[in-house]
């Protein structure tokens, strides 16, 4: 089933698994504001039972990043350039920004297991969107760069967090500041990638693992989500409390006492 098909964004919904591709293919599915939009959009339309969303680009990039159409003084058109945006106060420029962010956030729901099928060039924005997911499985022509850095901005699309989180805060700034490219063997190496297959083994090992997801009740897979994405901020003892509370919640629920 087709749940959404607009600004370059397609997704389909099969049983429990929704497949959201980045359908741009003749601009390297390049960003844009109507596309963040429209994958605002799909976190906001997602059924409730949906237990995996598994992202990937058409053709042969991930994404290449911001639309460069946005650096010019004429812009994407409909949306305000770049140069507009520096125009305008503080808190325009300000709630501008977080309503782009919100296409980065959903990725990261208890409810929702997510993973990035990376193939080809995952530059800024398509790093970013790569972060944004649990679990990135990579094909091995993939390659990630932060480029924002070298254009005089920075990655401020929800990607420094998971970034510092995978890979350390002094490998994270050498990567910014210098916006090489990390390919995939040193993804894999460092952690940013759960997974690197060769390119036509990269459609199969995503689903091989979609389905591996699906497989343990999903309250449980629920539960330990929230547990591993809270425990950086937890102390030891915060985290042990945490994890008896959870363990109560589902022996109540295997039980049949829950409320």
């Amino acid at each position: 089933m087709t749940l959404l098909d607009k600004d370059g964004v397609r997704v389909t919904v099969d049983g429990a698994v929704a497949t959201v591709t980045l359908a741009d293919p003749a601009r390297r599915n390049a960003q844009t504001p109507a596309m963040w939009r429209a994958l605002a959009e799909t976190g906001r339309l997602l059924p409730g039972d949906i237990r995996v969303a598994v992202l990937r680009g058409e053709g042969v990039s991930f994404s290449a990043g911001l639309d460069r159409r946005a650096f010019t003084p004429e812009g994407i058109p409909g949306e305000p350039s770049f140069l507009a945006m520096a125009r305008g106060d503080a808190a325009s420029m300000d709630a501008l920004i977080a309503e782009y962010q919100e296409a980065f956030t959903w990725w990261r729901r208890n409810d929702l297991i997510t993973v990035a099928a990376v193939q080809g060039h995952a530059i800024g924005a398509g790093f970013q969107l790569a972060l944004a997911c649990d679990l990135r499985v990579c094909a091995e022509d993939a390659q990630f760069a932060m480029r924002e850095t070298s254009l005089g901005l920075v990655p401020d699309l929800t990607g420094t967090h998971p970034l510092v989180s995978l890979v350390g805060y002094a490998r994270a700034l050498e990567i910014c500041t210098t916006g090489r490219s990390v390919h995939a063997a040193e993804a894999e190496r460092i952690g940013l990638a759960s997974l690197v297959v060769p390119v036509g083994e990269l459609d199969a090992a995503v689903s091989d693992l979609t389905a591996a997801l699906l497989q343990p009740p999903r309250a449980a897979v629920i539960e330990t989500k929230a547990l591993l994405r809270g425990a950086g901020e937890r102390g030891y003892d915060e985290q042990r409390a945490a994890e008896r509370a959870a363990q109560a919640r589902r022996l109540r629920d295997l039980a049949g006492l829950s409320d």
